[in-house]
């Protein structure tokens, strides 16, 4: 769990007690500032899971490359060459 996992879920808690607050004392205005809240609350939350998962997955791959790429120093620059040639190619349309 990184902050922003953490702040969306505070933030969504916080808007449901204003939005429940709201809808108990009849101030629509609190009632729709709570829901505001929520949807904010989970889209930072979202956020936050989304850079989770990015770190979990892609930060492995990418300390593997490095590894590679140290330990294989010609073979890493021809597989990037490769692969350069191959993107060159392909935004040329060929």
């Amino acid at each position: 769990m990184n902050t922003d996992t953490l702040t969306g879920a505070a933030t969504n808690v916080s808007g449901k007690l204003k939005e429940t607050l709201g809808g108990a004392i009849g101030d629509k205005s609190l009632q729709s500032e709570g829901a505001a809240d929520q949807l904010g609350g989970t889209i930072q939350k979202t956020v936050g899971q989304a850079k989770d998962v990015v770190e979990d997955n892609i930060r492995p791959l990418l300390d593997y490359v490095r590894q590679f790429s140290r330990e294989r120093p010609f073979t890493a620059a021809a597989v990037a060459g490769v692969l350069g040639i191959a993107v060159i190619n392909t935004l040329r349309g060929k």
